[in-house]
C-alpha cells in the first residue's frame, strides 16, 4: 500500500452516504440474487460520484466487477460457527495453531515484545487471530475484493454495514492503496489478519518501519490487529478470558461466540 496510508483520513462513510442521498437522490435498491445486481451497481456508482469518489476510480474499480456468487455461498453457509466450542477447536485446527503459535512466538520475539509495550497487548491473542484467519498469512484469500464487497453491499441480509465498507474500499483504491483486482477473502477481508476496508482506514499502521502500511506484510498487519484491539478498549497487563476485562476487546474482532472463545483460549495456551 501507499506509504500516504498513515496520513490520509478517510471521510466516514455515513457522510459520504449523506452526500449521496441529498437533495432527491435515491438510495441504490438491495437484491437477494443477481438479476439486479448490474442495475444497483449503476445506482451505486451514481451515489458515489456524487459522494465526492472520482469517476475514474469507480470506473477503475468497478471494470471487472461481477456478482460473486462463492461470496453469497460463503455468507450463507457459515455452519462451523454453530459447532460446540471443541467441535469449532478441533475443526480449526486449534493445536497445530497452538503448537507453530509458540515458535513463531519464540522466532519473532523482538516483534512480539515491541508490541506489546506499544500497544498493552501480549502476543497470545495476536497470534491466535493470525493463525485462525490465515494459517499464519498461508493463505489470504483468492476472491475479487471489490466483487465481494459490492456483492454483499447490493445484497439484503446486510446491506448497509456492507454499503459503508463498500465506500471505504473506493477510497482505499482512489488513493492508491489497494489495486481495483485486489484479492482477499470472501467477505472482503484483506491481509494476514484479514481486516475489512473500514478498519483498514481506522485502524492500519505501519509495524517494520518501512512508512506504509501493507496487511500483507507480517508485521504490519499485527501491529494493526494490536492497534485494533486497543481502539477496542484493550487494557495493559488485563486479563483477556471470558468475564475478564480483554474479553471484550476479542468481541470486537468477530461476533461469533465461538470464534471469541477460541481466541482467548488459543493465546492463553500461546502466552503460558
Amino acid at each position: 500500500m501507499d506509504s500516504r496510508f498513515k496520513k490520509f483520513k478517510i471521510l466516514g462513510a455515513a457522510a459520504l452516504l449523506s452526500a449521496a442521498l441529498g437533495g432527491h437522490a435515491v438510495a441504490a435498491t438491495c437484491g437477494n440474487n443477481a438479476s439486479g445486481f448490474n442495475t444497483w451497481v449503476g445506482q451505486f456508482k451514481q451515489e458515489a460520484a456524487r459522494a465526492g469518489i472520482s469517476q475514474k476510480t469507480l470506473d477503475r474499480a468497478f471494470k471487472n466487477v461481477r456478482y460473486a456468487t462463492k461470496t453469497i455461498s460463503a455468507d450463507r453457509n457459515q455452519k462451523s460457527f454453530k459447532l460446540s466450542f471443541d467441535q469449532f477447536m478441533r475443526k480449526r485446527g486449534a493445536s497445530t495453531i497452538i503448537s507453530k503459535g509458540k515458535r513463531l512466538k519464540a522466532q519473532n520475539a523482538g516483534l512480539f515484545a515491541a508490541l506489546e509495550k506499544k500497544y498493552g497487548v501480549p502476543p497470545g491473542p495476536l497470534i491466535a487471530i493470525w493463525g485462525m484467519e490465515t494459517g499464519f498469512g498461508s493463505f489470504m484469500g483468492n476472491q475479487h475484493t471489490v466483487s465481494a464487497v459490492a456483492t454483499l453491499a447490493y445484497d439484503c441480509r446486510r446491506s448497509a454495514f456492507f454499503t459503508e465498507q463498500l465506500y471505504a474500499l473506493m477510497q482505499l483504491i482512489q488513493k492508491g492503496w489497494l489495486s481495483p483486482d485486489f484479492k482477499g477473502a470472501a467477505h472482503g477481508e484483506i491481509g494476514q489478519t484479514q481486516f475489512l476496508p473500514a478498519n483498514v482506514a481506522r485502524f492500519g499502521v505501519n509495524g517494520d518501519g518501512s512508512g506504509g502500511v501493507n496487511l500483507a506484510s507480517k508485521a504490519d498487519a499485527l501491529a494493526s490487529t494490536a492497534n485494533f484491539l486497543r481502539g477496542h478498549g484493550w487494557r495493559r497487563g488485563g486479563g483477556y478470558q471470558p468475564g475478564e476485562v480483554n474479553f471484550r476487546a476479542i468481541q470486537g474482532w468477530n461476533a461469533a461466540g465461538v470464534y471469541q472463545k477460541a481466541i482467548a483460549k488459543i493465546g492463553a495456551e500461546i502466552d503460558g
